[in-house]
């Protein structure tokens, strides 16, 4: 069984899908009655709407929420849904979902690590890790270790990794990944939690292949009706050219957005498709495999369609080996021997 290191699996499958795919589309046919997935962030944008394609397929989803009420609020109407609580920025909270899942769970079919944030000013967790990648990357690696034992027993899971075109923005800085030693800058914190998602993909699909779990990482769009940008201040919108003086986005930037069916179908077609057997460790977009970025594609940001592409830095087989050694000692976490 081939992994991707190095991008050796970075070519498209010519899907039959693209950028205007939905859920909907990626989904039919697929029967999930009896699976069981827990989709983190799945109570706002492409992760409710993942949420409730997967219900609707036939999946029983635990949603793990840091804002219990508001996720309830959220999922109201969505049968076959438990919501539990965990921080991503707090192991305890990780580990006390974990020990309750597996208590309460045979097996874990799916595990879709879609939280996330971004455009956040400088923050930092207990142990002083900065919080885009305590939350994108090290609360998703401790998570995926801690239900290892779920995903092993499904006899063909999935991970699937919602990461981001962000991480063209920055290569994993293993000299400084806390910004203690340079500048903060949020985007450069945004680009290597990305880069990290990626390549924490490309590791754990080559370690879990022999168990039959594999792993997916992708970019879901640009997004209209997402939580991503709540907390960057209007000013970054109006410099970027996306939104006018009162705030308001203009209407040929949100043509060439996508909807909120079309951004969550990668990530469904990642956990789900039958087009994926036998294959892994790559990264996805538009609902097929991406093609590797080595300077040959030209992107023009004022036209979502042209961001496209993976870094060689972020599917490297040194760096992912690398970051899943920082990430052991990072969060104290090992993952179980096969």
């Amino acid at each position: 069984m081939k992994d991707n290191y190095n991008g050796a699996l970075q070519q498209a499958l010519h899907s039959g899908f693209n950028a205007t795919s939905t859920t909907h589309d990626v989904i039919k046919g697929i029967d999930l009655t009896g699976k069981t997935v827990i989709v983190t962030g799945g109570y706002a944008g492409i992760g409710l709407k993942t949420v409730s394609t997967l219900v609707a397929a036939g999946a029983s989803v635990v949603v793990p929420a840091r804002d219990v009420q508001k996720a309830t609020n959220n999922l109201k109407g969505v049968s076959n849904i438990t919501v539990a609580a965990m921080d991503l920025m707090d192991p305890a909270s990780i580990n006390a979902f974990a020990e309750n899942f597996l208590s309460t769970h045979k097996q874990l079919d799916i595990l879709i690590n879609n939280a996330g944030i971004m455009w956040v000013p400088l923050q930092r967790d207990k142990r002083g890790y900065e919080s885009q990648l305590a939350t994108n990357h090290l609360g998703h690696f401790q998570l995926t270790a801690k239900l290892w034992p779920a995903l092993k027993k499904a006899n063909g899971a999935r991970v699937v990794n919602v990461s981001s075109f962000g991480h063209q923005m920055a290569p994993f800085n293993f000299e400084d990944p806390n910004f203690i030693n340079r500048e903060y800058e949020t985007l450069q914190g945004y680009g290597q939690s990305k880069t990290a998602n990626n390549l924490f993909s490309v590791e754990l699909d080559h370690r879990g292949k022999s168990a039959g779990v594999r792993a997916f990482s992708l970019h879901p769009g640009s997004v209209l009706g997402t939580d991503l940008g709540r907390v960057a201040p209007m000013a970054l919108f109006q410099q970027m050219g996306t939104h006018d003086e009162n705030g308001d986005i203009y209407p040929e930037v949100a043509a060439r957005l996508k909807n909120v069916a079309q951004g969550a179908a990668t990530s469904v077609w990642c956990a789900t498709s039958p087009q994926l057997n036998g294959i892994g460790g790559v990264y996805c977009e538009d609902a097929d495999v991406a093609q590797l970025d080595e300077g040959n594609i030209v992107h023009n940001y004022d036209d979502p369609s042209s961001l496209r592409g993976v870094k060689p830095y972020a599917v490297d087989a040194a760096n992912a080996q690398r970051l899943w050694t920082l990430s052991e000692e990072m969060t104290g976490i090992s993952f179980p021997a096969n």
